[in-house]
């Protein structure tokens, strides 16, 4: 069975799908994160059911604050309450298309947080010395639609300034 999973019409949030994530100045992967609606029930359930496939086969029990999937209502992002917040991320650069299965490159300006996409993820167990995980492969993004975007500062500042008169 594949352990594959089609994430549909799900908001984008922190994409670094065009170029590697750098936290403190150390060059991660490629990632993202999909915030999936509370009201798809039947999502949630496959999510799940793969997830306890794959620990199952790993023969491992992962704590629940270990998984890559997060109740959205726990944190103060912008946009995710009511939703399940899932990260994937890939070593390798995801496939990330548009609508008509068109190649996306980041000048396009077509992918950002706030949009709307399909996502492809699968489930994998970390059993290391870095401790026991389940976490998400991104493997591709499809662009769906637009939506409002995160973290979008629209403070307008013009009013403070005054007219300069050309005399000066």
């Amino acid at each position: 069975m594949s352990k594959k999973i089609q994430l549909k019409n799900v908001r984008l949030s922190f994409p670094s799908i065009f170029n590697k994530s750098v936290f403190d100045g150390k060059e991660g992967k490629y990632e993202a994160t999909f915030l999936l609606s509370k009201e798809d029930v039947k999502t949630k359930k496959r999510i799940d059911e793969l997830i306890q496939e794959v620990l199952r086969e790993a023969k491992i029990k992962v704590n629940a604050d270990k998984i890559c999937v997060k109740d959205g209502d726990d944190v103060e992002y912008d946009g995710y309450a009511d939703n399940w917040s899932i990260k994937a991320s890939s070593k390798l650069r995801p496939t990330v298309v548009n609508k008509d299965k068109s190649a996306i490159i980041e000048d396009d300006e077509i992918i950002y947080a706030g949009c709307y996409v399909n996502a492809i993820i699968d489930f994998w167990v970390q059993n290391n010395s870095y401790g026991k995980r389940v976490n998400a492969n991104l493997y591709g993004i499809q662009f769906v639609k637009d939506g409002e975007p995160f973290g979008k500062n629209d403070i307008d500042v013009v009013d403070e300034f005054e007219d300069i008169d050309d005399e000066l």
